[in-house]
């Protein structure tokens, strides 16, 4: 007797692309078409599921009247308000999957596991027990209070970090995050896409550096409300000249997709001028160095690992200098908006965008299952 196709219910912004992208993968495969939950609906009134579907919770963002309701304001580029976006999102994603577990239905996403995705500090600790390598923190687990920049300055010295990232525990897409290096005779620079303006702090497309203490200890005591997370700077490795990272989609247990990031800045992230580079070279740097790189993708299996109930996470891996050693600087929740960009060569989703992988992972029960030759191939 075959199992019946699975029957998606998606709670997402009709017309965000993650949502699109995936009722696109949903109906590519032959499949009923799913059924869209809009999160500004769900947040109102709560979600209501049919019996056996099989839920799946994507971002609330990129829609104003979501926004204005998790976060208390509808403009995007508004850097507080975290703190207050955590608390009740986390809360409705709770009451989405009580309510589909009262009607039987599978859930794709468990709400653990996203409570500790974003919280950074959270997220750190669980990676770091699991024995990952991560980036040190002294803030790893939340026990260490970080009240402003006094506390960041002291943590700096006593830690002997003179290169530290400071990110908002509850941040994502780079927003309010500060690359902070400090040199003799006590100066400072931070490298960051926020702009303190008097009418608060707010994230710009262009990333700008801040010289002076005065203009630092301002933005971080402004962040600090919020919740900060900082971790040591590690030095990565480059290609021509640029900063290199990686983007790594884990769906059902296995590295599916892969992109590489490259910036002339610490950030790396696409829409501050970080630029897609050449995955194949990064992999041959790897090689010639003497490195593995199935080793760095196993790396992110590892770190997907301690999500057991999320189907699929994008990890950020760093190539440290030297392309032999790698850490894992955050693992996202929602990290696969990724378009046009095909799975692994050799891997299980080879020929499928991330939406599609997903799609096939459920259909074979939620693992990619076979992890050896095609991951070295990879």
């Amino acid at each position: 007797m075959r199992a019946e196709p699975p029957r998606f219910a998606v709670v997402g912004n009709p017309a965000n692309r993650r949502t699109g992208f995936f009722l696109d993968a949903v109906r590519a495969a032959g499949l009923p078409a799913a059924r869209v939950l809009p999160w500004v609906d769900v947040l109102r009134d709560g979600a209501g599921f049919r019996p056996g579907e099989t839920v799946r919770v994507d971002s609330p963002g990129e829609d104003p009247e979501v926004e204005r309701l998790l976060r208390g304001t509808d403009d995007p580029a508004r850097v507080e308000g975290t703190a207050r976006w955590y608390a009740r999102f986390t809360a409705a994603v709770q009451e989405v999957a009580d309510s589909a577990r009262g009607a039987d239905c599978r859930l794709l996403d468990g709400p653990g596991d996203l409570a500790v995705l974003f919280d950074k500090r959270l997220c750190h600790a669980a990676l770091s027990r699991a024995g990952v390598p991560v980036p040190p923190s002294p803030t790893s687990g939340g026990g260490v209070p970080v009240r402003g920049w006094d506390d960041v300055r002291e943590l700096m010295r006593g830690q002997g970090m003179p290169r530290v990232f400071v990110k908002l525990a509850h941040g994502s897409s780079a927003s309010g995050v500060l690359a902070v290096e400090s040199a003799g005779a006590g100066r400072l620079r931070a490298t960051t896409s926020v702009e303190r303006t008097p009418g608060g702090l707010f994230n710009s497309l262009r990333v700008r550096r801040y010289t002076t203490e005065r203009e630092i200890a301002a933005l971080v005591d402004a962040l600090a409300p919020d919740g900060l997370h900082i971790e040591r700077w590690l030095p990565k490795a480059s290609l021509d000249g640029r900063v290199t990272d990686l983007r790594v989609v884990v769906v059902g247990g296995r590295a599916t997709h892969a992109v590489a990031r490259t910036s002339r800045s610490p950030m790396t992230n696409l829409h501050l001028g970080g630029a897609r580079g050449d995955l194949a070279r990064v992999r041959d740097a790897v090689t010639r160095a003497g490195g593995d790189w199935a080793g760095a993708l196993e790396v992110c299996e590892r770190a997907a690992a301690c999500f057991p109930d999320t189907l699929c996470v994008g990890v950020d891996l760093l190539p440290l200098v030297g392309w032999r050693r790698f850490a894992v600087a955050e693992v996202n929740a929602f990290g696969d908006l990724l378009p046009g960009l095909t799975g692994l060569p050799g891997g299980p989703a080879e020929g499928l965008d991330t939406y599609a992988a997903q799609v096939a992972a459920v259909r074979r029960g939620g693992r990619f299952t076979g992890a050896g030759a095609d991951r070295a191939a990879a």
